[in-house]
Parts: C-alpha cells; structure tokens; sequence
C-alpha cells in the first residue's frame, strides 16, 4: 500500500486466493451442535482388553487404506471415530472436498461440508504426534472444540504446518498412501472396518 491507496496487483491477490484455499477446507460451516456425549464412548475404551491395537481399514471407490490410530495423543477423538465407524456412519459418504497437494476431506453425510453427527467434541492438540505429515489422519472443525465427524488426510507436510495443533491429529495411513493421491471430489468411502489386533 501506497500513499494511501490499496494495492490490487495481481501477484498479491493471487497469494491471498491461495492462502484461504488451502485453510478453508478444514472448517465447517456455521451451525448449532449438541456436546460430546462422552458417556456413550467411554463404555468401548474401558471395556476393551488391555494390549489391544485398534486400527480401520478404509475402502474407496479409488482402494483401500488401512489407518493406525494415535490412542494416546487423542483418545476421545479415536473412540468417536471408531464408535461412528461401527455403527455405519461413514459407509457411503462422499470426499466432499479435495485439493491436491493438500489434503481429501470427508465424514460429512450431507456432501456439502457443514454436517456431522449432531455433536461436538474437544480438540485433543498436546500430544506428540500433532504435527500434520503425509498420510496423517485429522479433525476438522470450524473452530477449537467444534469438530464432529468430518476429517481430512493429508497429501504432503509442505502445505499443512499452519494446521499442526490447530487441528486433532489422530492417526496416519501406513498402507495405501498411494489412495490417497487418486482420490478425487466425489469419490465414496465404501465402508470403515475397525481392526482390533493383539499387540506383539
């Protein structure tokens, strides 16, 4: 800016399209939510047999990803995932939003980016895997504490630090990571299998 005036030069409003494209996806839309029902996901945590590895297999119309979650980092926001996966939540749901080089969002049983499951829970951000790499299952949310069952993956770690404890890191994709790069707008996640394995 210059002698008062606005400075519109191409390069400058290029850089901020960019920006809020790459920020934007990771949000819902504005709406009213109920509070975690934390009562209800409590019951399979500690239920479960000490020594156990959860994991998901997650079939696309694009193959088949199989995803390790992050227990420690982010309990409440595993058990929610896995608890919605179990009852079928998201078998049919769409990859509402993808921009490459960035991330594949979806969870969303309306397609159009501003639903979920009726609820919000807590961001779980202290950890020491919340850092957003390749691969790396996370929230999004439309602000701190307000995410529900939309996630993203993301393509790279180039475009994603601005995301690391903003957004729930919650597991990371360690077969199929090549999915991630075919899948497009529009692409349906045919259904979420949990895995419960022994570990060594």
């Amino acid at each position: 800016m210059a002698n008062g005036s606005e400075d519109n030069s191409p390069v400058k409003v290029l850089r901020f399209i960019k920006l809020s494209e790459y920020i934007r996806p990771v949000f819902y839309s504005n709406r009213l939510v109920a509070p975690f029902p934390t009562h209800l996901l409590s019951l399979h945590r500690f239920n479960r047999p000490q020594g156990i590895m959860t994991k998901a297999e997650m079939r696309t119309d694009k193959g088949t990803m199989t995803i390790e979650f992050f227990e420690k980092d982010a309990p409440k926001t595993v058990e929610n995932f896995v608890s919605l996966a179990k009852k079928g939540f998201y078998n049919g749901i769409t990859f509402h939003r993808v921009i490459p080089n960035f991330m594949i969002q979806g969870g969303d049983p309306t397609g159009t980016g501003a639903g979920g499951p009726g609820y919000t829970i807590p961001c779980e951000l202290t950890g020491d895997n919340q850092y957003h790499d390749r691969g790396v299952l996370s929230m999004a949310h439309r602000g701190r504490n307000t995410g529900g069952s939309q996630f993203f993956i993301c393509h790279n770690r180039q475009n994603t630090q601005h995301l690391d404890r903003n957004h729930t890191v919650f597991g990371k994709v360690v077969e199929g990571l090549d999915v991630i790069d075919q899948i497009r707008q529009g692409d349906k996640i045919q259904e979420v299998k949990i895995l419960e394995d022994e570990q060594a």
